[in-house]
């Protein structure tokens, strides 16, 4: 599994919305926004789902995933980062991502934690580099 780099964890706490892609047994793809993601540790992200129905089912028969997080507005930076989920609907992981949410968006009503083992992180920053793999 690949770790995760700082530059991703800083630009992490600092994006508001992250999009998922995920993809049906067939290959039919969903993305969706996702307010609540973050680093979870050195190789995992982690993120709440609200309102991710498809998403949940697609998980289930496929756990790859693709994550996008960026930043704009003079400071343009962003990267992907694929891996193999999992979903949780109890434990500490799934009860501190609850506490979280609750915290900040009192009216949610997080279904489950996604955890994702993150195995690849691209650059998706415009410029020469976009497209290279950085782990």
């Amino acid at each position: 599994m690949a770790k995760i780099p700082d530059r991703v964890k800083r630009l992490t706490k600092r994006s508001r919305v992250l999009a998922l892609a995920t993809s049906s047994k067939n290959g039919e793809p969903n993305v969706v926004p996702i307010w609540f993601g973050k680093v979870l540790s050195g190789d995992e992200f982690l993120l709440m789902a609200n309102f991710m129905k498809k998403t949940i089912k697609n998980i289930e028969v496929n756990p790859k995933v693709a994550i996008s997080v960026w930043r704009t507005r003079g400071a343009d930076e962003g990267y992907q980062l694929k891996g193999n989920a999992r979903i949780e609907t109890s434990g500490k992981v799934f009860d501190d991502g609850v506490k979280w949410v609750k915290g900040e968006e009192p009216w949610l009503n997080p279904r489950a934690a996604v955890i994702v083992k993150v195995n690849s992180v691209y650059i998706t920053t415009p410029g020469p580099e976009a497209g290279s793999k950085i782990c």
